[in-house]
């Protein structure tokens, strides 16, 4: 588990960065906090160290009232739509007073590795051709109606039964998945905006967690041009039909 700070936001869309030698590389836009810490969790009253922070805004009268009794206690003027826990270290915790708001060039910059979790897209209930990437049936004579079909699942007398975890058709996507080893291209503090390197799972303006990468791990986001040096040697194929002087 990654002990690291993170942040909630919503997903933009994709669009690419060019760097200096003409090469581009496609980043993912996302729109990150700024978030408010609602409340802390310690070891010594809870059992464990966490932030719980609260994202966007959602009007009064969609609140329980122990909840907006809750959130005046605490002084906080923006009631947030979406509240999450991030686990932290518990010297890390004391940083952030309940009330703090934190934006998204408080907590990254460029070139630190990521992890971003999402809700993946919806596509329904789906047969086992787009769902296993089956072949199907033959098109031919003798075939009726078994074109997409999935073929056999019977076990005849033993076991008698189908064996669990067969692919069969079923709901495809609209589970929480996690992108790992991201890396923060670049940061618009003015914008609260974060360019991921790749793509990060869900729809546009789908709900996100951009949060420290668990693995201690280095990527470069722009590869090192190799110069070729001059090769001294007149028989080489690059010095072919070139008479040295």
């Amino acid at each position: 588990m990654s002990l690291k700070m993170g942040l909630l936001g919503r997903k933009l869309g994709m669009t690419r960065v060019f760097h200096d030698d003409g090469t581009s590389l496609g980043c993912t836009a996302l729109e990150i906090g700024p978030c408010v810490v609602t409340a802390q969790r310690t070891p010594e009253k809870h059992g464990y160290a966490a932030l719980q922070l609260g994202f966007e805004e959602r009007s009064l009268r969609h609140l329980r009232r122990s909840e907006a009794k809750l959130f005046e206690k605490l002084k906080i003027e923006r009631t947030p739509a979406v509240l999450r826990e991030v686990r932290l270290e518990s010297k890390d915790v004391a940083n952030f007073e309940v009330g703090k708001v934190v934006k998204a060039e408080e907590v990254f910059k460029s070139g630190d590795v990521v992890d971003v979790v999402g809700v993946s897209k919806g596509k329904g209930y789906q047969g086992v051709m787009k769902m296993h990437k089956m072949a199907g049936s033959v098109n031919g004579h003798g075939s009726h109606e078994f074109f997409r079909h999935g073929g056999s699942i019977g076990c005849r007398l033993t076991p008698g039964r189908v064996h669990k975890g067969k692919r069969m058709s079923q709901h495809m996507g609209h589970v929480r998945c996690t992108a790992a080893d991201l890396v923060v291209v670049k940061v618009f503090p003015a914008q609260n905006v974060v360019l991921v390197k790749g793509a990060v799972p869900g729809p546009a303006h789908g709900l996100v967690f951009l949060k420290g990468s668990a693995k201690n791990v280095k990527k470069y986001i722009v590869p090192v041009l190799q110069v070729e040096t001059e090769s001294k040697n007149p028989m080489k194929a690059s010095k072919k039909g070139q008479t040295s002087t």
